[in-house]
């Protein structure tokens, strides 16, 4: 099976490629090398680009598109972009010209898909962690529901073909889903999943509402500061690493393949060019489970 080919049809009736490039680095990694590495994602096959305004890369990443479209790797169809809306733009008035924004930054005329990043809506301005002289977070007061009004708003100019949520718990999601008036409801759900943080109950609560699963830390947890470093490490995992062994492949393509045959859709993080290449290669062999995917067609979802 050549992933480089299959799609997941969402609720509007777009599709999204079932494995996507994730471009999420701390900030002591150099931007310049998220250009390069989205560059060697587009060269290996990727299609699905995923990034954020909190990254401050989507100059770097829209240089490096704008370059595979240049040389003719790529037409801009071709590309499925992710961008999101950051904690502190939740103002419905903010919406829409912090797309524009993103837009400009990076030289598209449209996303495919634009996500509301947190749920939490922070101090408006441009002080992306907003924090009193405490050290606290500076929290507001805007109704999600209106947010997502904006969203919609976005969605109908054009700006963004698809629109969704990230880091959302069900009673959230639910607020926007039983919302009046609702126009569009979120086509995915971007979320930490993988296998020690499997999001089962989310998995099938989405399903049941055809909103699609979006798996970031796909391949383990962010290892920053904040985390305990004594925690186990995802690819080092015993039986992670003896199916890598059994079947030939890397713990990274087990635990991406994982997700895919459960209908989730993947988002694998390198900077590495062998490992950009390698992830992509989770085709179909003798003793894997078959996913059953066709081309643009839909998996597990209830219409």
């Amino acid at each position: 099976m050549d992933l480089k080919h299959h799609y997941l049809e969402l609720n509007d009736g777009h599709f999204i490629p079932i494995l996507g490039f994730g471009t999420y680095a701390p900030k002591e990694v150099p931007k310049s090398m998220a250009r390069e590495a989205t560059k060697l994602a587009i060269e290996a096959g990727f299609r699905h680009i995923d990034s954020a305004y909190l990254y401050q890369n989507e100059k770097e990443i829209g240089l490096a598109i704008q370059s595979k479209i240049a040389d003719g790797t790529v037409k801009r169809e071709d590309i499925f972009y992710t961008s999101k809306l950051w904690c502190t733009f939740h103002l419905p008035e903010m919406v829409q010209p912090t797309l524009e924004r993103c837009l400009k930054e990076v030289q598209l005329d449209y996303v495919d898909l634009y996500l509301i990043h947190f749920p939490t809506p922070l101090k408006p301005g441009e002080e992306t962690i907003p924090r009193d002289e405490h050290g606290n977070l500076l929290y507001d007061t805007v109704d999600i529901c209106d947010t997502w009004e904006a969203m919609e708003k976005c969605k109908d100019a054009g700006l963004a073909k698809s629109i969704g949520v990230s880091n959302f718990n069900r009673r959230q999601l639910e607020m926007i889903l039983n919302k009046p008036g609702l126009k569009y409801k979120p086509v995915c759900n971007q979320v930490e999943c993988h296998p020690y943080l499997n999001q089962s109950k989310m998995l099938n609560f989405c399903k049941s509402n055809n909103i699609a699963l979006v798996a970031y830390f796909a391949l383990g947890a962010q290892r920053d500061t904040w985390m305990d470093q004594s925690a186990p490490v995802l690819l080092e995992d015993p039986v992670l690493c003896a199916l890598a062994k059994k079947y030939k492949r890397s713990p990274a393509q087990i635990a991406l393949r994982y997700q895919l045959q459960r209908g989730v859709v993947v988002l694998a993080k390198s900077f590495n060019e062998k490992r950009i290449k390698e992830n992509i290669q989770l085709e179909s062999y003798h003793g894997w489970i078959e996913l059953g995917w066709e081309r643009k067609q839909t998996f597990g979802f209830q219409h």
